[in-house]
């Protein structure tokens, strides 16, 4: 479970059941001060983290871990309604050391066996991805 906390102004604290917190708040525009991420980037954050963190899993199990991994997370929204996302593109940026193969497959089963935050998100918008990698 998480607790999510109003603070005051536009500030929310979302506790998970760890006790570790994530601070949202909205622009000076809309009613906040600026002191935290806008919820709809931690939902991008939390795709990044989830599929991050099975990659990083999966290509230790080829014995192929990077020594530079970042992942950039795009989303293109609907200008209707609550502006929910069609779609999702993630850029995964690997070090040069990882073979290309072995980062493909690692996002493949991220993706469609792994992770929950991006199974969740894919029966709303559209996910798709590419690799870059880097000079190590």
């Amino acid at each position: 479970m998480v607790t999510v906390d109003f603070t005051g102004g536009m500030r929310f604290v979302a506790r998970g059941k760890d006790g570790h917190e994530v601070v949202m708040d909205a622009s000076p525009k809309s009613g906040g001060d600026d002191n935290g991420a806008r919820p709809i980037d931690v939902l991008l954050g939390a795709l990044g983290g989830c599929t991050g963190m099975d990659v990083v899993a999966i290509l230790r199990k080829m014995r192929t871990e990077p020594s530079h991994f970042a992942i950039e997370v795009d989303g293109e929204r609907s200008e209707e309604g609550a502006k929910p996302f069609r779609t999702i593109h993630l850029t995964y940026v690997v070090d040069g050391g990882v073979p290309e193969e072995n980062a493909r497959k690692a996002i493949e089963l991220s993706l469609s066996r792994y992770c929950p935050v991006a199974s969740t998100l894919s029966g709303v918008a559209e996910i798709t991805y590419d690799v870059r990698v880097e000079a190590a």
